[in-house]
């Protein structure tokens, strides 16, 4: 992730830093998943405890972001300093989004589907959400959460899907959910998010590429099991095994599971394992 930041910035002319840091990190193609952290957000330093031991080079991250940076470090040290940025930046707006300013605003990239819609079928183009299964950056890459299906998946851009996960965290979508009760997905019938939208999503899709995202269905591209290594299923490979790396989003708030949320995912990891058990016993009897 870091090689191709490092790439983007090289790539990008004089004119790109014509305007505050955050705008240009905003505009810049792949970022299309963050949104704006307020300033005053930024300067309170009460907000950004114990980020200096995550960052090197805090105070001059900080100052590029806020763009109060020398201009004579700036221009020795601006890659460096700009991989740098980004992380501190990315942290800095996990912590943002959980704020009621923060949930605002991406609350209505939701309901745009800035994030983009549900694969699946019966899910009927739900918006998803950007997700970390971790809060330790350089550990696992953004995935998108369906708050309907319940299941991750992985970004079709390659841009998006080098995002780290730690820059949306592991409390961002269920907390949504809980301060904004209404945006809580039915399991049935048409989602709540801009049915308009989501109808428009649907006909392109149908019209378009439809048995595109139905073969991409049944390779298992678009379905995250962060299956280390195998992306489909086929001759040789086990379904099972799959089925066992599939790893699903797990709500936390600040860390720490909801009672109710805890004891309805321990009846479904149960239920799965039995399901798994099954195909171990038909594959064993198959071979």
């Amino acid at each position: 992730m870091l090689r191709r930041a490092v790439e983007d910035i090289s790539t990008g002319s004089d004119s790109d830093y014509s305007s505050t840091w955050i705008s240009w990190f905003l505009s810049s193609k792949g970022n299309e998943y963050f949104c704006e952290v307020d300033e005053d957000f930024i300067l309170d330093r009460f907000n950004l405890t114990g980020l200096n031991n995550e960052v090197a080079n805090y105070a001059q991250a900080l100052d590029l972001i806020t763009d109060q940076l020398d201009d004579e470090v700036q221009d020795e040290l601006r890659g460096s300093l700009d991989v740098q940025a980004r992380l501190l930046y990315g942290l800095i707006h996990a912590r943002w989004i959980v704020t009621a300013r923060g949930l605002a605003k991406m609350v209505e990239k939701y309901k745009r589907g800035d994030f983009g819609r549900c694969p699946r079928v019966l899910c009927q183009s739900q918006s998803l959400l950007p997700v970390g299964l971790i809060d330790i950056p350089y550990e696992k890459s953004v995935k998108l959460y369906c708050g309907r299906c319940e299941d991750l998946y992985s970004p079709k851009s390659s841009r998006h899907g080098s995002i780290d996960g730690a820059y949306f965290g592991t409390t961002f979508p269920h907390l949504l959910f809980l301060v904004y009760p209404t945006l809580i997905p039915p399991k049935t019938g048409p989602p709540l998010d801009g049915p308009s939208s989501a109808n428009n999503n649907s006909n392109a899709n149908s019209s378009e590429g439809g048995s595109k995202v139905r073969q991409r269905r049944g390779r298992g591209e678009e379905l995250l099991p962060d299956a280390t290594g195998t992306e489909s299923v086929g001759e040789g490979i086990s379904t099972a095994s799959v089925a066992l790396k599939a790893e699903r989003y797990r709500p936390r708030i600040y860390g720490f599971q909801l009672h109710e949320t805890a004891k309805l995912q321990r009846w479904q990891e149960a239920t799965r394992d039995r399901q798994v058990g099954k195909l171990e016993d038909l594959e064993a009897r198959a071979s």
